[in-house]
C-alpha cells in the first residue's frame, strides 16, 4: 500500500502545479504579443471627406478626392485599385474608375498627377492621399442633389472589393460644373446668386448634352421662393 502523502509533499506539488501555469501564462502572453506587434493583419480605415474638386461637363465626369487611409494593424496593407460607386441609384450610375494620382485637391496646370498604381500603407501608419475618379463613359451628368456613395479597394491579402466608406456626396455644391474646383462637401445652404448661377451652367450643359430627360442627367434647382423649397427638384 503506498503511503501517504505529508502535508510537506502536498505543499511542494501544488507549487510545483501553480509554478507551471504561470509559465505556460507567461508563454502565451509572449507570443500573443510578438503576434499583436509584429504580425497581425489589420484593416483599412478611411473617413469622409470634407471637400472634393469637380469638373463635370457633356463628354464625362471627374472627381477628386482627399482620403486618408488607416492601417490598424501590424503588417503592411498593399492597395491595388480604388473604385466610387452608388449604391442606391440605378444601372445606368456606373462605377467611377481610379484614373490618377494627383499631388494636390485643387486641380491647375502645374500639378505632378500620376496614373494609378498600387501603393502600401505600412502597418499601424496612416498616410493621405489624392484620387481621381472618373466615370468611364462619354455622358455621364450627375444629378444636382446629394449622392449616396461607396469608396471600395482591392487589396493585396484579400480577393474581390472590399467596402472602405459609404458616404454623402454633395453634388448639389457644384456650383460651376464646367470649371474643375474644389467645392465643400458639407451641408451648407446655397445662395439665390449661387443657385442662379449654378442653374445656368447646368441648363446649358442640358443642352450640350442634348437630352435633360436622361438618366443621371442635371435637373433645374428651384428657387428658394417656389413653395419655400431650396433643395434640387427631382
Amino acid at each position: 500500500m503506498a503511503p501517504l502523502m505529508t502535508a510537506a509533499d502536498l505543499a511542494a506539488s501544488s507549487s510545483l502545479t501553480g509554478a507551471g501555469v504561470v509559465s505556460v501564462c507567461a508563454l502565451l502572453f509572449t507570443v500573443a504579443s510578438f503576434w499583436w506587434l509584429n504580425a497581425r493583419q489589420g484593416r483599412l480605415k478611411t473617413w469622409e471627406p470634407h471637400a472634393f474638386a469637380a469638373i463635370i461637363h457633356s463628354s464625362g465626369a471627374r472627381l477628386r478626392l482627399p482620403l486618408v487611409l488607416h492601417n490598424t494593424g501590424a503588417k503592411p496593407i498593399v492597395v491595388q485599385d480604388l473604385i466610387l460607386t452608388f449604391p442606391d441609384e440605378t444601372a445606368s450610375h456606373l462605377p467611377l474608375l481610379w484614373v490618377s494620382s494627383p499631388s494636390r485637391l485643387q486641380p491647375g496646370p502645374d500639378e505632378d498627377a500620376k496614373l494609378p498604381a498600387g501603393f502600401v500603407v505600412p502597418g499601424r501608419e496612416a498616410q493621405q492621399v489624392f484620387v481621381e475618379f472618373e466615370a468611364p463613359f462619354p455622358g455621364f451628368i450627375p444629378e444636382a442633389r446629394d449622392f449616396k456613395v461607396q469608396l471600395q479597394a482591392r487589396v493585396g491579402h484579400r480577393k474581390g472589393w472590399r467596402r472602405m466608406l459609404t458616404f454623402t456626396l454633395r453634388a448639389a455644391n457644384i456650383t460651376d460644373p464646367d470649371r474643375y474646383t474644389v467645392y465643400n462637401n458639407t451641408p451648407v445652404e446655397l445662395t439665390k446668386e449661387d443657385q442662379k448661377r449654378a442653374d445656368a451652367a447646368l441648363l446649358e450643359l442640358l443642352g450640350e448634352h442634348g437630352d435633360d430627360s436622361a438618366p443621371g442627367g442635371w435637373r433645374k434647382r428651384r428657387s428658394s421662393n417656389d413653395d419655400g423649397d431650396a433643395g434640387p427638384s427631382r
